[in-house]
C-alpha cells in the first residue's frame, strides 16, 4: 500500500533553534553560488567550526530548509532587526517551517497559555502527538524515542526565547516590530507569541 505524503517532519531534532548558526550562514544563503558554498562548509567547515561532519551538515540542511520557508525578502529585513527581535523572527521561521512545531504552539501551548496552569510539559506535547499520530501514517510511525527527540526540541526552543521558564512557566514574547508580522500578512504570529488581545490591539492601533 503507498504511504500517503505526511505534512510532518522529526527534522526539527536536526538541530534545535540554530540562532548564531543562521547568521553565520545567512551570506551563503543569499549567494547566486548557494549551492556550491554550502557543500564547501560542509566538507571545510570554515564558518561554522562544528566539529563533527554529520552535525555540520545536519545543520547546514535544516537552516537551507528554514531559509526556503520564508519569502527572500523575510532575510534582507532579518539582517536590519536588533538581535531580540531577530530571536524572535527565527521563531517565526521555525513556525512556517515546521508543521509539528506550529501544530504544538498553536493547539497545545495556547490553550495552555489560555488555560489556568500556563505551563507546559512533554506529557502535554505527548497528548497532541497521539492526536496527531491518529490522523497521519507517518507520525504513527515514530518512535518513543523519535517522539521525545521532537518534543524535547520544541521545548528548548521556547526555553531560547524567554517564552518557557526552568520551571515550565509560560511567558508571553514580544519583539520590537511586531507590527511588521501584521504588514506581511502574518497576524496569528501575535497570538502566538502569547500576546493578549489588548495589546495585539494596541500593536494595531499603532499602525493606523
Amino acid at each position: 500500500m503507498k504511504q500517503i505524503p505526511s505534512p510532518y517532519t522529526a527534522a526539527i531534532t536536526g538541530g534545535g533553534f540554530l540562532f548564531e548558526e543562521t547568521k553565520l550562514l545567512l551570506p551563503l544563503l543569499q549567494s547566486a553560488d548557494r549551492t556550491a558554498l554550502l557543500k564547501d562548509e560542509a566538507v571545510n567547515n570554515r564558518i561554522l567550526h562544528i566539529n563533527a561532519e554529520k552535525s555540520r551538515q545536519r545543520n547546514i540542511a535544516e537552516i537551507a530548509r528554514r531559509y526556503d520557508a520564508v519569502p527572500a525578502s523575510f532575510w534582507e529585513d532579518f539582517k536590519t532587526m536588533e538581535e531580540h527581535d531577530q530571536k524572535i523572527a527565527l521563531f517565526f521561521v521555525i513556525l512556517k517551517t515546521y508543521k509539528i512545531c506550529f501544530d504544538f504552539q498553536i493547539r497545545v501551548t495556547l490553550r495552555k497559555w489560555n488555560g489556568i496552569a500556563k505551563s507546559l510539559t512533554h506529557e502535554d506535547l505527548r497528548m497532541e502527538f497521539s492526536e496527531i499520530a491518529s490522523r497521519d501514517e507517518f507520525v504513527n510511525s515514530w518512535s518513543e524515542s523519535t517522539l521525545r527527540k521532537v518534543s524535547s526540541a520544541y521545548l528548548s526552543i521556547l526555553r531560547k526565547i524567554g517564552m518557557l521558564d526552568k520551571a515550565n512557566g509560560l511567558h508571553s514574547v514580544e519583539a520590537g516590530n511586531m507590527d511588521y508580522y501584521l504588514k506581511t500578512g502574518e497576524p496569528w504570529f501575535l497570538e502566538a507569541c502569547l500576546l493578549p488581545p489588548f495589546r495585539i490591539d494596541q500593536i494595531k492601533q499603532l499602525m493606523l
